[in-house]
């Protein structure tokens, strides 16, 4: 892996820590009003955590983040088809 894919993919892993957090201080302040953009984040940034842990061999956080990006994507199908 050469240094821009390496570049892009810490880039990747700190949205991911961004979005969760994000997604985290909405819901915790009240702030969530838009369940879809909770779980968009929620997806987005467990998927991209997801993959940095798959990479780099952190198979607990990695197994952790994968089921987090099932239920959010799950829970985002619930919401847009109601």
């Amino acid at each position: 892996m050469n240094s821009t894919s390496r570049k892009l993919l810490e880039i990747y892993g700190w949205y991911g820590t961004a979005a969760i957090l994000a997604a985290y201080l909405l819901v915790s302040f009240g702030l969530a009003g838009d369940l879809v953009l909770y779980q968009i984040l929620n997806l987005t940034g467990s998927t991209a955590l997801a993959i940095i842990g798959f990479l780099k061999k952190a198979w607990q956080p990695a197994a952790l983040e994968a089921a987090w990006a099932v239920i959010a994507l799950a829970s985002l199908v619930w919401l847009i088809s109601r």
